[in-house]
């Protein structure tokens, strides 16, 4: 590994490290569904809707309508992060970097949480029986808008929101927010699509440039973080309630000295994490091809 904290020695002149661009953290934590983790696993129970049924005469018999509970299955995993500082840079640097080291580490993990909320929108969520056996879990083709040869447009937004009333979600309540994951290229041609010139071209222009973040209903979060496969980039939209992490405590921090290695100051930052998909219903896959130009 290339070591290059040479280049923040104090010669350079300069008595702040900058830190470069990059994502901060993560942006999708607050937009699902959070739990403690304990254990080895984390589970996401699950009730399925029931039907009232006619009552026929008086006093009749009250009814006991089986409920359908399922689980969806959370299997975490360990990530870290750690860098190396050693004594005799400090001394030619006029501030120690210890606490943007401390930060470059957290920012590092918390995006990390967003590519496993990201995977586990689209990806198999495993459901568990009550022998704790699990099976794999695809998100159904109905919840899914084909990329067809189009990049972003009014239409696959219409259509995102006709399978989430399909479904009878009620998207338009405040407290069922719909957070639509977008790459920046998908944003460039909705803003330049011929609907949204005619009529929205200052709210999607707002919303492009990060004045605003909800359209049509939809609260948006530019991400360079989504798959693609080719041409085909998948945005994402889901409700709040729709996707699980579950979390060991939050991003844990430890600056250390190293006797093993000079007395050198070690930066440690780490977690325990995983995230699924609780109901596909409330998730849909948007297909968007990025070779069409904006």
């Amino acid at each position: 590994m290339a070591v290059t904290i040479d280049k923040a020695h104090i010669r350079q002149f300069n008595d702040n490290v900058i830190l470069l661009a990059q994502q901060k953290g993560s942006k999708f934590r607050g937009m699902v569904r959070e739990k403690p983790l304990k254990g080895n696993a984390a589970y996401f129970d699950r009730l399925a809707a029931t039907e009232a049924v006619q009552k026929t005469s008086r006093f009749a018999p009250t009814p006991n309508i089986d409920q359908e509970h399922s689980r969806r299955r959370v299997t975490p995993q360990d990530w870290h992060w750690a860098s190396l500082i050693d004594s005799d840079d400090v001394e030619r640097m006029l501030t120690s970097p210890e606490s943007d080291y401390a930060q470059l580490g957290a920012w590092a993990l918390g995006r990390r949480i967003d590519t496993i909320v990201l995977e586990a929108a689209r990806g198999d969520a495993y459901s568990v029986d009550a022998d704790l056996a699990a099976s794999a879990v695809a998100l159904p083709s109905g919840q899914k808008v084909a990329v067809g040869t189009t990049g972003l447009t009014i239409a696959k937004l219409l259509s995102t929101k006709e399978i989430f009333w399909n479904n009878d979600i009620d998207v338009e309540d405040p407290d069922m927010q719909v957070v639509f994951a977008a790459s920046p290229k998908s944003l460039l041609q909705l803003m330049n699509s011929t609907e949204v010139k005619s009529a929205d071209y200052n709210a999607v222009k707002a919303l492009a440039e990060g004045k605003i973040d909800e359209y049509m209903g939809f609260k948006f979060k530019r991400t360079t973080r989504l798959a693609k496969t080719g041409n085909t980039r998948f945005c994402i939209a889901w409700l709040k309630n729709a996707i699980g992490l579950a979390v060991n405590g939050d991003i844990s921090t430890k600056v250390s000295e190293r006797d093993d290695l000079s007395y050198a100051t070690q930066v440690y930052c780490e977690t325990t994490l995983g995230a699924t998909r609780v109901e596909d219903e409330k998730v849909v896959e948007v297909g968007v091809d990025e070779s069409v130009a904006y």
